[in-house]
């Protein structure tokens, strides 16, 4: 999502370059490429316009500071501008004590997954949070959240039978905390358009829960519906957050830029995969960080903090000091990595990575060396030195791949572990200086 928008903000400041000072006249050409790539993102062209206009008037006339660049300072400008539009500020959610959070939207926006993933967060965080089944019109909504709830060990309490939504909300999440809950979670139900029976039902369920927390939850690819939709619902039940889905997704991102300028609530979550731990804060400066291709090194660090084990990966190093690893190890790096998430999300956090596109392909790839690894007996994975033209053959069936792909994982294995040795011997000066570069 937003790759769109990072290129041609790119493109456009790279016109600013070599500029000794910002004029109306040598930013016209930039603006309008920031206005283009705002609009083909979808963000409300209202939205577009007014976030043009703030930059330009701190933009002309800014003089230029000793060794920066004007293109170093607009981004700057924008980075500030894009914090704000994102919605710069708190991003917690209210700390009562037993808290109640109502989640509303269109339905297909993500709602019961959220719900689920918001729940799976609170937990790690200490609480104990319950999820109440409102969406009394689609059975298979009910189903869906029990299913979740069992999957992240959470409560869910439903009754199929009733149809007074608000009084069932209120008695379903009383019965929540008086089990234990200090977190109750009410997924509602959602139609494909607003109409005055979502409104009006959610309007009671609010009277009669008196929910701390009333979050949207909005699909990223709303584009500039997402401006009449944060409307209808800030309106009629004064929305205090956005829980942003789909940000994984080719969305050109327009719902994110537009949501906060139209219903004046941050965004406080950000769903960024189908899996129930793709779910984190969102945070304005961060996004604005990858929107301009700076990458967000601090969000990569927290995953990884969260997702790997540290003491395994001190063993790990030691291991590639020593070069002494083996494929049970590549195994397990594989694993940690996709803890991370998929891999184009973890590239693009890299500061200097943002152009690059790890896709489908590469995600086939890693696939399938995992596949051979685990064709591999646990003596072959231990001792590559074993592998044989027949243990090659069969590993290769295993996997269902060729024997070539096997072949070529073994010598990149090899080639790893020679350059692991080289520089604990201090050799690997001397091995780079005698790779050539591919014949043209």
């Amino acid at each position: 999502m937003l790759e769109g928008i990072t290129q041609s903000l790119s493109k456009a400041l790279r016109n600013l370059r070599g500029l000794g000072k910002l004029t109306e006249a040598n930013m016209a050409e930039a603006l309008e490429e920031i206005r283009r790539a705002l609009l083909s993102a979808d963000v409300h062209f209202k939205v577009a316009r007014e976030f043009v206009g703030r930059v330009k008037d701190k933009c002309v006339g800014l003089e230029v500071i000793k060794s920066v660049t004007p293109g170093q300072q607009v981004v700057k400008i924008i980075h500030d501008e894009l914090k704000d539009l994102l919605g710069e500020g708190s991003t917690e959610l209210s700390d009562a004590r037993p808290l109640k959070i109502m989640l509303v939207g269109l339905h297909g926006s993500g709602k019961t997954t959220s719900a689920a993933k918001l729940a799976a967060l609170l937990k790690k965080r200490g609480r104990k949070p319950a999820l109440v089944a409102c969406d009394v019109y689609r059975p298979a909504a009910i189903d869906q959240l029990e299913t979740l709830g069992k999957q992240i060990g959470i409560p869910v309490y439903s009754d199929k039978t009733r149809k007074d939504v608000p009084r069932l909300g209120k008695e379903l999440g009383e019965t929540a905390l008086s089990a234990g809950a200090d977190t109750v979670i009410y997924d509602t139900a959602g139609r494909l358009q607003i109409d005055t029976a979502l409104i009006d039902e959610i309007i009671k369920l609010r009277s009669e829960t008196n929910p701390d927390e009333i979050l949207l939850v909005a699909d990223a690819a709303l584009g500039q519906e997402a401006v009449n939709v944060a409307k209808a619902f800030n309106e009629a039940v004064h929305i205090t957050g956005v829980v942003m889905t789909k940000l994984d997704g080719d969305a050109r991102g327009g719902a994110a830029l537009s949501i906060k300028a139209v219903s004046g609530a941050p965004i406080k979550f950000a769903g960024d995969g189908e899996k129930l731990d793709n779910f984190e804060t969102f945070h304005a400066d961060r996004m604005a960080q990858r929107i301009l291709g700076m990458g967000d090194i601090v969000s990569l660090v927290e995953k990884a903090q969260e997702n790997i084990d540290m003491a395994e990966a001190e063993k790990m190093a030691e291991k590639l000091r020593r070069a002494d690893f083996n494929f049970e190890d590549f195994l397990e790096q594989h694993k940690q990595i996709k803890r991370l998430g998929p891999l184009g999300g973890i590239v693009k956090m890299i500061p200097g990575m943002s152009g690059i596109n790890i896709g489908e392909k590469e995600e086939k790839k890693m696939a399938r060396t995992e596949a051979i690894i685990l064709s591999m007996t646990p003596q072959e994975r231990r001792n590559p030195n074993l592998m044989n033209a027949r243990r090659r053959l069969r590993i290769a069936k295993g996997a269902g791949v060729e024997v070539r792909d096997v072949n070529e994982l073994l010598k990149q294995f090899e080639q790893t572990r020679k350059f692991m040795k080289a520089m604990r011997g201090g050799k690997a000066k001397n091995m780079l200086r005698n790779i050539r570069p591919p014949a043209r």
